[in-house]
C-alpha cells in the first residue's frame, strides 16, 4: 500500500487531473474561463485545464487535512493582497470555487459530508491509492530512488 503523502505532489496532481479530464461525468461550468482564484488575484487563470488541477488538489487536501470545511479550504487557496508599499494582509481564495469543487467531488462519490466539514470517502481513498501507486511505479522506472516507497 502506497502512502499518498510520500508521492511527489506535482506529479500526483498532474496524473489525478488527467484522470478527471478523461472522466465524462465532470461537466465544466460556463464561468470557468472567466473565474479568478480570489480577490487577491488580478487576472483569471491562464491554464486552460486549471479546473481539473484544482479539483485534484482539493481532493488531496481533503484527504490530508480532513475533516475540513469551505472556509479553511479557501484559506488554503488564499494569498497576499497587492497593497503597494503598505503592510501585507492575507486574503482568502474564492469560496464559491471551493464550494463548487466540493460539490463536484461529492457527486462523483469521492468526498462525503459530515458535521465537521468534508472527509474523503472510501471510493476517494481507493482512487488516491491507485493513482499514487501508478505514479510511484512510473517514477521508479525513471529513477531507482523511488523504489523504496513501493
Amino acid at each position: 500500500m502506497v502512502d499518498v503523502k510520500k508521492v511527489p505532489t506535482d506529479v500526483l496532481l498532474k496524473n489525478l487531473a488527467e484522470g478527471f479530464k478523461n472522466n465524462k461525468k465532470i461537466k465544466l461550468p460556463e464561468w470557468v474561463e472567466f473565474a479568478k482564484a480570489g480577490i487577491h488575484k488580478e487576472k483569471a487563470w491562464e491554464q486552460p485545464d486549471w479546473y481539473y488541477t484544482r479539483l485534484a488538489s482539493t481532493l488531496r487536501k481533503v484527504f490530508i487535512k480532513g475533516p475540513i470545511g469551505i472556509s479553511k479550504l479557501s484559506e488554503e487557496y488564499g494569498g497576499r493582497v497587492d497593497r503597494g508599499s503598505k503592510r501585507y494582509h492575507p486574503a482568502k481564495g474564492s469560496r464559491s470555487i471551493v464550494r463548487h469543487m466540493l460539490q463536484t467531488l461529492e457527486e462523483l462519490g469521492l468526498v462525503k459530508k459530515v458535521k465537521e466539514g468534508r472527509i474523503i470517502s472510501p471510493e476517494g481513498n481507493s482512487l488516491l491509492d491507485k493513482i499514487s501507486k501508478e505514479t510511484l511505479t512510473m517514477l521508479s522506472e525513471k529513477d531507482k530512488t523511488f523504489e523504496k516507497f513501493l
